[in-house]
């Protein structure tokens, strides 16, 4: 894993661990982030915005329907973020497969154990170079479980040691395609 002390302070900006459900042309998926964020104050316009970057197929399915979900974990669903974030759901049949789930008001899926569901509609897109931050508008909560929320630090702090290994190899993975994707395409200056 690459690190430098402006990334290891970013670092104290992550998000809670979110998986992300999403779904079109019979296709389902799951994906796990640390990169999620209210995007709102108000109760009558709620809002998220999460970042998936393009590689994965989570990014083809949310940009071809418009739709996904993001649940907040419990800090025991370790299991949850190993099925759905240590491998590329491009090479596997059903990532969600044996992950109790039902379909929400949008046609994705929604994790039935979770801290917290939001099912959300895109508003709008951002391109971010080799990810697309997703402005979603939340047309359905669930309220889950009432465990400790899973951080990123709780996560790393707490990886099983057989999985160490396996992390760090798709961490470094990731940090080199996103060297290679940096730049921003869709360049829109404030201002301007």
């Amino acid at each position: 894993m690459l690190t430098n002390d402006s990334y290891e302070l970013l670092r104290q900006l992550a998000s809670p661990i979110v998986a992300v459900t999403s779904a079109h042309g019979g296709r389902t998926n799951g994906m796990i982030l640390d990169s999620a964020v209210r995007a709102t104050i108000s109760p009558e316009h709620p809002r998220l915005s999460v970042y998936v970057h393009k590689w994965h197929l989570s990014h083809e399915l949310i940009w071809a329907s418009g739709r996904f979900a993001a649940h907040l974990l419990d800090q025991d669903q370790f299991d949850v973020v190993h099925q759905l974030g240590f491998r590329s759901g491009r090479n596997v049949a059903d990532k969600l497969a044996g992950i109790p789930c039902r379909v929400g008001e949008g046609g994705v899926p929604v994790l039935e154990r979770c801290h917290a569901a939001f099912e959300c509609r895109v508003l709008n897109t951002m391109d971010a170079g080799p990810a697309t931050l997703y402005l979603g508008e939340i047309v359905a909560t669930h309220a889950g479980t009432t465990g400790a929320l899973l951080t990123a630090d709780y996560f790393r702090a707490n990886l099983p040691e057989a999985w160490r290994e396996e992390f760090l190899k798709n961490y470094r993975e990731a940090q080199e395609r996103i060297r290679d994707l940096a730049a921003v395409t869709d360049v829109r200056r404030w201002g301007a």
